[in-house]
């Protein structure tokens, strides 16, 4: 490519923070057992020479960590990055590299709170970068064209893997190791990459409200699960430990256990904020027309997951405190988003 050509491509600029994608193995054969976070950016994006046709690619090293070991620090930084290229005159989207753990927080972390004039786009790997079939040039490649490509401005922040376009308010990992472990349970996903071919299929979910701030502070919001006879020692350690919120990964349609349920009214009485989500994975909790403590005194979580709801919880309870007393006004929050 002359240097011409070159230079009147989009440029797109590419934040890491390490995962699998940065993973290396002393087995080219296995792709299970490897170190995450070890590759560079500069390495990565080397190791795709097709990226040069797409877009004048600049690297940026957020981070280095395997994504379980995420942070509320580091999602801080890296809406900070985010919000200073987005604004930058000659960038035309943004790329996040990022470990599978923990990539469906922080894409709803960014959706919640980024407002993304040009593309956000998440991409990620189930390999490491030396497995024998690694996913992750691929991944990024496709990451990168959805990236500089005109039609996903004001889709909100994307994440692109296995060839498939998600938004970031709906995916979810849903397999241990598959390359396509990532799907949109309850809408399917936006569209799809084939080579250079992009296509949007669907328009993602209306925004009903504006965007949330970054944090701070951050309150402690936790995750409880019911299940077949829950003791409620959990909840009442969390009331004693100072928590501000919980997210009830409830069973079914949101139902609760009776213990729980009853440990859980204790705990609202309490001042605690109490969001009703879903373990199974799909579906959405509904709102009963008569609230009962077993079905529903507490506020729904809608169609979000608990690791999604627990963000929403954490970011409303960061801006407004006194919103856990008003049940209401949190319904209302989480039926908007």
């Amino acid at each position: 490519m002359s240097a011409s050509s070159s230079s009147s491509l989009p440029r797109v600029v590419v934040l890491a923070t390490g995962g699998t994608i940065a993973g290396s193995s002393g087995d080219p054969a296995s792709s299970a057992q490897y170190q995450a976070a070890t590759v560079p950016v500069s390495q990565l994006v080397q190791a795709v020479p097709a990226l040069a046709d797409v877009a004048r690619v600049h690297a940026e090293q957020v981070a280095q960590i395997d994504s379980k070991d995420m942070t509320f620090g580091l999602w801080q930084q890296l809406a900070e990055r985010v919000a200073y290229w987005s604004v930058q005159p000659d960038v035309a989207g943004i790329v996040i590299t990022h470990g599978t753990d923990t990539l469906e927080e922080t894409a709803m972390f960014l959706h919640l709170t980024q407002p993304c004039p040009v593309p956000v786009v998440i991409t990620a790997a189930m390999r490491p970068a030396t497995s024998l079939s690694a996913d992750g040039p691929l991944n990024l490649l496709d990451a990168v064209r959805v990236a500089a490509c005109p039609d996903a401005r004001g889709q909100g922040v994307l994440v692109v893997l296995n060839q498939q376009i998600h938004a970031g308010r709906d995916v979810t990992k849903a397999h241990t190791s598959a390359v396509d472990a990532f799907v949109s349970p309850n809408a399917g996903p936006l569209g799809f990459v084939q080579d250079a071919y992009i296509r949007f299929t669907r328009a993602p979910a209306s925004r009903e409200t504006g965007y949330l701030p970054v944090p701070s502070a951050w309150p402690m919001v936790e995750i409880v699960v019911s299940h077949a006879q829950p003791g409620r020692v959990a909840v009442d350690a969390l009331v004693s430990a100072g928590v501000k919120g919980l997210v009830v990964a409830a069973t079914g349609n949101g139902s609760i256990h009776e213990t729980l349920a009853a440990a859980l009214a204790d705990a609202a009485s309490a001042g605690v904020a109490v969001v009703r989500s879903s373990r199974t994975g799909a579906g959405h909790v509904s709102i009963p027309a008569r609230p009962s403590p077993q079905a529903g005194m507490f506020v729904s979580a809608g169609d979000h997951n608990p690791y999604k709801a627990r963000l929403l919880l954490l970011l409303a309870l960061a801006s407004d405190p006194v919103m856990g007393q008003d049940g209401g006004r949190l319904q209302s929050l989480f039926t908007a988003y």
